[in-house]
């Protein structure tokens, strides 16, 4: 029995991940209610898009996907890597670039698609409450 236990324990360390978010950005306290009938969301009224909105003092990189079966997704646009003032830029593509150090990463899940980065872009938590409001959450 003693033997198993020690197994699952060694297991448990070797498939358990970092979390480089949290060691990247240390604790963000975040928490927004998004209005989509205001008139910046307008865009998502249509169909899948993007808006890019300044909440609680953080600047949100906010993704609608899909028509019938919709996600959303949100990104904070700070530099994982904090070496700029600005917040990234996002073109409408499949990537967020901070233009201090050209680093980019992906909108699928914030992950680094170059060598300069080492910590992922902060997502938040999206959950919709109704058919017109969102919650942004950091945890």
């Amino acid at each position: 029995m003693r033997k198993l236990f020690l197994l699952f324990i060694l297991c448990f360390f070797i498939f358990c991940e970092k979390n480089e978010i949290n060691e990247c950005f240390g604790k963000i306290n975040f928490s927004t209610d998004i209005y989509l009938n205001n008139p910046e969301f307008n865009s998502f009224q249509t169909g899948p898009g993007w808006v890019i909105t300044y909440k609680n003092s953080r600047n949100i990189l906010l993704l609608k996907n899909g028509i019938n079966d919709v996600t959303y997704k949100a990104f904070d646009l700070e530099c994982p890597n904090h070496d700029c003032t600005s917040p990234m830029k996002f073109d409408g593509g499949l990537k967020m670039t901070c233009s201090c150090d050209q680093s980019e990463y992906g909108i699928i899940d914030g992950s680094p698609q170059n060598n300069s980065a080492r910590c992922f872009a902060y997502e938040y938590n999206v959950r919709q409450t109704s058919n017109s409001t969102l919650i942004i959450t950091s945890n």
